[in-house]
Order: C-alpha cells, then structure tokens, then sequence
C-alpha cells in the first residue's frame, strides 16, 4: 500500500470550482479530483495558524490550548515517525519555509527523507548585504516593512530576484520533484509521500500568463501582500483577489502533474490520496485580509478536503460529516495497518470516506490565546475572553521555541516546573505565562446559524443557545483537558 498527501496552504474553499461553481477560478484538476475521490463539506481546522495544523497532522490532537506555534514535543507522537519506525518509507517535500525556522525545526526529521525547497515568501534564503530594489507600493503590512536584516519585505524582494520565471518558483520545483520520486518509487511498496507547498499562501507572487486570465488592467501601485482590513480601494480588492485566483490556477496545474502520474502508473489501484491545506483565507471577506486579525469565519475554518481510498475506490461523492485535520494521522496510520495511539483524539475516516460515518458530532477549534470555538456542523460559537482576561494564559511546553526565535531569559525566569497532562507522558513541563497575541478578543462572543446564514454575516442573539454551546464547549475543553485558567480566561 501507498499513500500521498498533498497540502497547500491558505486555501479557501470558495475560490474553488469543486464547491463554488460561480467562483470563476480556472482550476479543470480540482474538479477532475472532485470526480475521482471522496469530497467533505464539513472539514473544519482545529489548532491554528500553519505550525500547530502540522502538529495536529502529526500528533492528531488539538494542541492550542496549551501551547502556541511551537516545535514538536518530546511527548508528542508523530505519525511519519511511526510509519517510519513501521516500516513504511516516508519521504516529505516542501517549500514551507517554518519547517527551518525555531518554531519548525524538528518536523521534517521526522521523515525517512526529506528534501526542502527554499525561498517562499521571506525565507532568509540568499545572501544579500545590499537591500534589494523594491517597487512603490499599494500598502505593506506593519510586520513585513523595512528593508532591515529581519524584514520578511526585504527578504522576499531578494527571493523574488532569484525566480524569474515559474520554473524558478518554489512551487514548481516542489511538484518537480514530488514527480521524480514518483517515478522512481511507484513499482515499490510501502511508503508516504507528503507534498507541501506555501502556495497559495501570501504573497501572491503569481506570473502573467496566470495573472492575465482574471485580470486585464491593473493600474494602481505594486500590491500582492494583504493583511489586516480590507479597507483598500475597489480596484485593489479586485486585484487582490485576482491575483488570489491566478495562484490557485497555478497550484490547480501542478496538482494535474500528480494526478497524471497516478493515471500513468495505476497509482488508483493501490494508493491513498488526501489533498487539504491547513485553514482557508480572508479575501476581503468581513473585512479583512488573510487569518488571524479576525474571528476564523468559515473562509478560514471550514477546509476544502478530498480523499481517495483505494479500498473503497469511491469516487465522485461528497460527505457531510464532521471531520478535522486531527482526523488525518489516524486516517493514515489504520490504512497502513499500524496501531493508533491512545494520545491521538483524531479518528480514522476510512468508515467515513466508506458511508458517510460521522466520527463526532462537534469539534473545537481556534488558536492559542484567542477565540476558543465550537461547531456542531449547524451553529458555530466563538468565545472570547473577557475584558481584563485576555493574559490569563500559559504555554505548557519542554521546548521553548517561538517560530522564529527562543523564549526570553526573562520569560523562563517566571516559568514553574509543573505536573504535566495525560498525553505528556509521565513528563512534567514547563508552564510559561503568555499574552494574547493576536487581539482578537475585542470581536466578543459571536454565534451563528450557518445553515440559514452561510457567509456569517448576521451574529444570533439566543441565550438559549448560546447556553447550549457553551455547555458543548466545556465538555470539549474537558475533553482536550484545558488548563484551568483557560475556563477562567473565558468566563465558563
């Protein structure tokens, strides 16, 4: 048996034919996916933004609730590992450019190999001491400005210098090679290909010959990088959004590339086939620009999923259960026939892909220090902190990496060696005080029908029901086992 994951990033839903058929978006491989594998409806994130996801992807639980972005843990199982440690070759290829920054740098040791691909938006990739030429600007993001030695905008110009042409870009040559190990492995057994890139992540560096078929003119400032209020003018948001359309082509073309090889090959025989990414995008949407600044509306949460098992080989359908990337190690590992273990809270999907078998009937999901969220497929509840709570909170940890450098002398001054959780092993971890990071609270509380109201523009004002979510939510928190000052934190 064989398996291939391919995960981008930042990819929402809507921007694609397979669920939105007015979306515009040129993407005939999606679709062609769509028709020859399982689609899910209701595929919801859990632990938020890109690094956490991957440890779900790993470890299959939610980690949010005890730690922020973060490398792998000492207690942590992973599920590559234990192929790996099984028997089963795992191989990864990424141009995910955290895998080699502090808050990343032990997942791709996990693999049987590895191969990275550098240079994806601010990578500190090649070495420039004079500040690249940069053009006049729409509007840079508060964090991506200046031209200093730490500025992903420097960074990223410099990249850019090095990958003229869309064989030069990291996507390609992520995909390039994911065919070269396809082409040598697909006679042998036994292995997990996980094929990642950043794209369509921003920024939208995209080249014309996709940008020219959503897009005729454009005359204002140089402008690819959104983040933050969508409060630009009409023609930027157009564009904006184009450029969004023109990637999403860009990485609907590669994914052809793979699903050829699996024609090719008689791949569909004998190989699994997840394609997913880690949360959708804000195009504009309520606002504002990408994940994060904003509640995670369902641009951001609810997830585009496809899934062939060629057990099953069940193609062209669509569930509608309840599932989440905490779903996707457990998945794996029963494929293969390796024990799950008792740590991971995901559930194997195989009954799912095979008749629609819910495996929950809600999940939990948010980032560390913001919304702590729940949906039951019909409602989604978001619960903030309260006025004054927002810094009631720690991270658990016996690695103390941020994602891109270590935890301050000062901050590991007022940590506490504590009794850890049922999932760290016996291991007492380090709780170290932590602040709200995104500032996300100040939202409140919000509730919505997303059966009457989709696009969640109408919040519910219903005590009854928002009594009944809370009450879902303590017994996922519990579940998950929540620190105390999490319930404190949020009022419940």
């Amino acid at each position: 048996m064989k398996a291939i994951l391919i995960m981008f990033d930042s990819l929402n839903k809507q921007y694609l034919p397979s669920y939105n058929n007015s979306c515009g978006v040129i993407a005939p491989h999606f679709e062609r996916l769509r028709d020859q594998s399982v689609t899910f409806e209701n595929s919801y994130v859990s632990s938020m933004p890109c690094m956490p996801a991957r440890r779900e992807l790993h470890t299959g639980r939610p980690n949010f609730l005890h730690r922020e972005w973060g490398p792998l843990e000492p207690f942590d199982d992973s599920m590559p590992e234990l192929l790996r440690k099984s028997g089963i070759y795992t191989h990864l290829i990424s141009d995910h450019l955290h895998y080699w920054e502090d808050g990343g740098t032990n997942y791709h040791t996990r693999y049987s190999s590895w191969e990275i691909v550098r240079g994806q938006e601010g990578d500190h990739w090649k070495g420039s001491v004079e500040a690249p030429p940069v053009p006049e600007v729409e509007k840079i993001p508060a964090k991506q400005q200046g031209t200093g030695t730490s500025g992903l905008w420097r960074y990223d110009w410099v990249n850019r210098s090095y990958m003229p042409n869309e064989n030069t870009q990291p996507q390609t040559k992520v995909f390039r090679e994911a065919g070269e190990f396809i082409e040598k492995n697909h006679k042998a057994d036994n292995w997990f290909l996980q094929i990642e890139t950043f794209d369509p992540h921003e920024p939208f560096y995209v080249m014309e010959n996709y940008l020219k078929l959503y897009e005729k003119a454009y005359t204002g400032k140089h402008y690819d990088w959104p983040r933050g209020k969508a409060d630009d003018s009409p023609g930027a948001v157009e564009h904006i959004r184009n450029q969004y359309k023109a990637l999403v082509t860009m990485c609907d073309r590669n994914l052809g590339k793979i699903l050829d090889l699996m024609d090719r090959y008689g791949l569909w025989e004998d190989t699994m086939l997840i394609v997913g990414t880690d949360h959708g995008f804000l195009l504009g949407e309520h606002q504002y620009w990408g994940k994060n600044l904003a509640p995670y509306y369902n641009e951001v949460a609810n997830t585009p999923l496809f899934i062939y098992d060629p057990r099953f080989k069940i193609q062209g359908q669509r569930r509608t259960s309840l599932v989440q990337i905490i779903d996707w190690a457990p998945t794996l590992l029963e494929f293969f026939n390796r024990d799950v273990p008792g740590d991971m809270t995901g559930k194997s999907l195989a009954d799912t892909i095979k008749e629609d078998k819910a495996v929950r009937t809600s999940c939990i999901f948010g980032v560390f220090s913001g919304h702590v969220n729940i949906t039951d497929g019909r409602y989604v509840y978001m619960r903030a902190a309260i006025p004054g709570k927002e810094n009631t909170i720690n991270n658990y940890t016996l690695i103390p990496q941020y994602m891109t450098e270590r935890f301050k002398v000062e901050e590991l001054q007022k940590a506490e060696c504590v009794n850890g959780f049922s999932f760290t092993k016996g291991l007492k971890v380090l709780k170290v005080p932590a602040k709200d990071k995104y500032k996300v609270n100040s939202f409140g509380n919000l509730l919505f029908d997303v059966s009457t109201d989709p696009e969640q523009h109408c919040p519910l004002n219903d005590g009854v029901c928002e009594k009944t979510m809370i009450a879902l939510l303590k017994k996922h928190m519990e579940k998950n086992e929540a620190p105390p000052e999490q319930y404190e934190r949020l009022g419940i």
